[in-house]
């Protein structure tokens, strides 16, 4: 299988670490992108090039999540996460264009979705009683909703 390794060139990059969203980053040294031959329709120019981008991030190389914030990027990912334990990873690929820069590009915004939706705490429900006025019109309607089926029925 032809494979070629590169580091990411993105605009999010500073000083080597590339910030992913929902103040969370990871190191560039940590991306490791791999392309392979992508699939399906194409003709020769599939069988002939490596541009199916492949990106491999640890879990662990992941900064700013805490234990909560891993838990929900394990559900938000589902079957881009692989491995356990120390090498549990999240694997992103796109061979969606025919460029590998395209398709690198794509995984990091993929990455970078991924990881700020999970670094987002969801909002807690505050429960709340009903007010009387509602309280009253629902048993009001009840009442009224009663009458009308009364009304409709066989009488002896």
């Amino acid at each position: 299988m032809d494979e070629r390794r590169t580091k990411p060139d993105s605009n999010d990059t500073h000083g080597g670490f590339l910030r992913l969203g929902g103040g969370c980053g990871v190191r560039l040294g940590a991306l490791d992108f791999s392309f392979v031959r992508g699939s399906g329709p194409g003709g020769q120019h599939v069988n002939k090039t490596s541009t199916k981008a492949q990106l491999r991030v640890l879990f662990s190389e992941i900064l700013g999540l805490d234990e909560a914030g891993f838990a929900r990027l394990r559900g938000i990912a589902g079957s881009l996460a692989v491995g356990e334990g120390a090498d549990e990873a999240l694997l992103i690929s796109d061979h969606s264009t025919r460029s590998q820069a395209d398709n690198r590009e794509a995984c990091l915004t993929r990455l970078k979705t991924v990881v700020s939706m999970a670094a987002k705490k969801p909002k807690v429900r505050k429960k709340t009683k009903p007010t009387r006025g509602s309280k009253e019109r629902r048993l009001d309607a009840k009442k009224r909703e009663g009458e009308k089926k009364k009304d409709r029925g066989w009488r002896e």
